[in-house]
């Protein structure tokens, strides 16, 4: 699942019907908001969540609030009745500190709620179980870190997300954005460092593939077009590289911008296109060798005349590769999009989307 979040405190949004369908198009379907409301201006707060509540349940969206003891005083709510929220349009909470394993355990028979996955132990989690916590409607959730220098170690992230998977719970945790970040730091909010300076897709990516990770959030403000789009596609099972041509020959330009598929058995050093072979790049059209220089990842190739039946084979190098006089070298992906090569497995479909 993915998820965008809403800052009530930020005016950034300024309808939040148009901004979610924009947002559902792309594949976001989940909502998180802070609920950490200020003591001088809980009005607005209050009037926002509600608006923003009320967006969410019109679009059949979730929407789940990260709130203090405090916050949830000043919206006309107690622990007691917190469930009550559920008319708003916020199907869940994000408990924390300072909330007692009781009401934790009443809240779950009532709604959604999402425990902190990097301080819940195995001891905790059995007593909860024990004393009737409902499992089904717990999620444990990573915190993002907006100090560079402070996102998690992937290595014990992934330890803890495996473990957590095993006990029936789905893992949630952050990518940064690319358009409007939040500050003060203004640094991305992330849970892995790792993931700091990734393009949100990319991050994503990774915590999907790689770190059983299945609800994944946006912690800032905001994404480019250009990233959803990325989503957008990858929704449809398209991963969307972007590569700058290094051929002035219309036709293959529009070749390559359209859909592709790797071969279902995928090579080490490439992505070979299935489609390509059958373009008719061959016989009267031949295609004579020309620029046949070293590939660096990401190369976009074509196999020349000289390579007698694999002539008009459309490759992607995933690695470094040396010259060969066989092989033209009309495009390159850009170094942004160099990481996704690795997430292209055998079978998938991708597209080259050119940009200056």
């Amino acid at each position: 699942m993915l998820g965008i979040s809403v800052y009530l405190g930020n005016d950034i949004i300024k309808d939040f019907d148009t901004y979610l369908n924009n947002m559902q198009k792309a594949g976001f379907t989940s909502i998180f908001t802070s609920l950490h409301i200020p003591e001088d201006d809980p009005t607005k707060y209050t009037e926002r969540l509600r608006a923003l509540g009320a967006a969410a349940k019109r679009g059949n969206m979730e929407l789940m609030a990260d709130i203090s003891p405090k916050s949830l005083g000043h919206l006309g709510f107690t622990w007691e009745n917190a469930a009550g929220l559920l008319e708003w349009g916020v199907t869940g909470l994000r408990l924390d500190y300072g909330i007692s394993e009781e009401t934790m355990i009443k809240l779950s028979k009532k709604m959604k709620i999402a425990l902190n996955a990097s301080t819940l132990t195995k001891e905790i989690l059995e007593r909860l179980k024990a004393n009737g916590l409902q499992t089904d409607s717990v999620e444990a959730w990573h915190n993002f870190y907006p100090r560079p220098e402070t996102g998690l170690d992937k290595q014990e992230f992934q330890k803890v997300n495996n473990w957590l998977k095993q006990e029936g719970l789905t893992v949630m945790a952050f990518i940064p954005g690319d358009a409007d970040r939040r500050g003060p730091l203004f640094e991305g909010l992330p849970t892995l460092e790792d993931h700091r300076h990734s393009t949100p897709f990319e991050a994503y990516l990774d915590l999907i593939t790689n770190c059983a990770v299945e609800k994944i959030l946006v912690g800032d403000l905001n994404l480019t077009e250009k990233t959803l789009s990325q989503f957008t596609a990858y929704q449809k099972g398209i991963l969307k590289l972007r590569a700058k041509p290094f051929t002035a020959n219309k036709e293959l330009c529009d070749i390559l911008s359209t859909i592709q598929t790797n071969r279902w058995d995928a090579a080490r050093d490439c992505i070979r296109s299935i489609e390509s072979r059958e373009y008719g790049l061959i016989g009267t059209r031949p295609v004579t060798p020309k620029n046949t220089v070293e590939r660096p990842i990401g190369s976009i190739t074509i196999d020349n005349e000289k390579y007698g039946r694999y002539q008009g084979e459309i490759q992607i190098t995933k690695r470094d590769l040396k010259a060969d006089e066989k092989v033209n070298v009309i495009g390159q992906v850009i170094t942004e999009d160099q990481p996704l090569l690795q997430y292209i497995s055998g079978g998938m479909k991708f597209q080259i989307e050119f940009v200056q």
